[in-house]
């Protein structure tokens, strides 16, 4: 049996039904995913700042830059705002997408880049922004389409491979880039929403496995290969559940 059957066997064992539930599972996981999901794209990011947030709410002797703080805390707003949606399995929509990003990127958004362009978070964005090596993105006025299509297809096929149907979630996602910024922080969160939602153990994209990560999302963008994805989420899964698996079997 793989590891990641063995690990959603055991999350379907754990039978998750109180938000308490969530927080005895996650306790470690909610501070690495914040800490891993930030790293990816602001270096500032440290993990023991990220455990003071989480742990006591506030980092003492703090000098660095304003806005990795900002985005720690928001990783902890969001990961309250989610926590009773999950065990409620409430379906993902275009409010609740907006909603997490609201959450997620208050109080980031560059003045001068974004602000002054009227750009807010928690809302779709107003212009053009393209991204990766492929220069993909939804133009504005396609961005709510794209994005109701999108999870109407999440509705049909959330019968399948629940994994692959995350990865493809994800991979369209960021190709649409509906957002002028925090695309990457809220797909990661909405992805693994999306997978406790379905009863799915979620996991951590690790910032030193970047490179796979945006080799992945690029070989969508490019042939619409999710392939690599898939797998990708697959090995991520492993390895962010690892030493819970060891522990648990030593214990048999």
């Amino acid at each position: 049996m793989s590891k990641y059957k063995e690990m959603s066997n055991l999350w379907h064992k754990w039978n998750i039904s109180m938000p308490s539930h969530i927080d005895a599972r996650l306790y470690n996981f909610r501070i690495l995913f914040a800490y891993h999901s930030n790293k990816i794209e602001n270096d500032d990011i440290t993990y023991n700042d990220t455990r003071e947030i989480f742990e006591n709410g506030k980092v003492l002797n703090y000098s660095g830059d304003p806005r990795a703080m900002f985005e720690q805390q928001n990783q902890k707003l969001c990961y309250e705002f989610l926590k009773p949606k999950i065990i409620a399995k409430q379906a993902l929509t275009l409010d609740l997408i907006r909603e997490v990003h609201a959450v997620l990127t208050s109080g980031t958004y560059d003045e001068r880049r974004f602000v002054q362009q009227g750009e807010r978070p928690g809302a779709f964005k107003k212009h053009d922004y393209v991204t990766g090596r492929e220069e993909v993105g939804s133009p504005p006025e396609y961005v709510e389409a794209d994005l109701t299509e999108l999870l109407e297809e999440l509705r049909e096929y959330t019968e399948k491979d629940t994994l692959k149907v995350a990865a493809y979630f994800h991979a369209r996602f960021e190709y649409i880039h509906p957002f002028a910024d925090g695309n990457g922080r809220v797909g990661r969160a909405l992805f693994n929403y999306f997978l406790m939602e379905n009863n799915h153990p979620p996991l951590i994209v690790y910032d030193e496995d970047k490179a796979a990560y945006y080799h992945a999302l690029e070989c969508y963008d490019r042939d619409e290969n999710l392939e690599p994805m898939a797998a990708f989420l697959k090995q991520q899964t492993e390895k962010t559940w690892k030493k819970t698996l060891e522990r648990n079997n030593s214990s048999i």
